[in-house]
């Protein structure tokens, strides 16, 4: 027991290094980083390696510390936002992935499409409210291309990586 809970807390504790790291990879030019989502992908894994309490914690504290320690991304509304979004990707991977892991490939999908569409929504439904509450409003233009548009990369990207990295790992034997 003790040493599952040092585990996790080691996997959760690298996957918050990788939102951390990854992002240069990506930061010289910000438009590319809000294209490939770069923080999202180590967010997804943890939910497969770690769980739901545990992902969804990382998906919150990413932004956020990554703003603190690096001043990106901006922390209104931006960061904010995706610490929610983060944290309902974790979340719904991790409280999907249990359930359908016996499904293979098929499974990760199963987890993976609802965490990316739970994630998408919790995200406009927070800039929704925050960009009300600034008096500059939140269209539906604004959502899909926030949401859809401009992150076809990212989502390709997910959709492609995620399922191959899971693969590996359950290969390995290292998935939850």
């Amino acid at each position: 027991m003790r040493n599952n809970f040092v585990k996790k807390l080691v996997t959760a504790g690298l996957m918050l290094a990788l939102c951390m790291v990854l992002p240069f990879l990506t930061g010289q030019v910000p438009q590319v980083g809000s294209m490939l989502l770069p923080m999202h992908l180590p967010v997804l894994l943890c939910g497969y390696l770690c769980g739901a309490p545990w992902a969804a914690a990382v998906g919150a504290v990413a932004p956020l510390l990554r703003f603190v320690l690096f001043g990106m991304p901006p922390i209104f509304p931006t960061g904010v936002s995706m610490a929610f979004e983060l944290a309902a990707y974790g979340l719904v991977v991790g409280l999907v992935w249990p359930r359908v892991r016996s499904n293979g490939v098929r499974g990760v999908y199963m987890a993976l499409l609802p965490a990316m569409v739970a994630g998408r929504l919790v995200w406009g439904a927070v800039q929704f409210v925050l960009l009300g509450l600034g008096g500059t409003g939140f269209t539906l233009q604004m959502f899909l291309a926030g949401a859809v548009l401009n992150a076809v990369p990212g989502i390709v990207l997910q959709l492609v990586l995620v399922p191959l990295l899971v693969s590996v790992l359950q290969k390995a034997r290292v998935t939850a």
